[in-house]
């Protein structure tokens, strides 16, 4: 991973990194340390420990992941998906505002042509 933040295009989109922390915990099927997380979401270096940890953090405090202590550390594994905390952040931002229905309108009027189709089909089947 590239860290000069100068250079935004190697930088990981908002919620980019809670979303490769939970896919290594789901994928990992066990609790993993912040550094066996780190090792599993970049291999190649690039990646603070402490960034990894602040993370887990968060995502701890968001009820995404458990933590249990163990030694002087803990161990994380996953509670949800990333595409639950993105929903998740999705909901929180459409409650803070007073105009729901143009808040969605907008939304819907701004997906791909694909994407507008699947929430239809999703809307449909419910």
């Amino acid at each position: 991973m590239n860290t000069d933040p100068g250079d935004r295009d190697a930088r990981r989109p908002p919620g980019g990194l809670e979303a490769a922390i939970l896919t290594a915990l789901r994928e990992a099927g066990r609790s993993l340390t912040p550094g066996q997380v780190r090792d599993l979401v970049a291999p190649e270096g690039g990646l603070s420990y402490s960034a990894v940890v602040t993370t887990l953090t968060r995502l701890h405090k968001k009820q995404a992941v458990t933590r249990r202590r163990e030694g002087r550390s803990h161990r994380y594994g996953a509670l949800v998906d990333p595409a639950d905390l993105v929903a998740q952040r999705m909901t929180a931002l459409l409650q803070g505002e007073s105009d729901r229905s143009g808040v969605l309108r907008r939304f819907v009027d701004d997906l791909a042509e694909e994407d507008e189709a699947l929430l239809r089909r999703l809307l449909d089947d419910d």
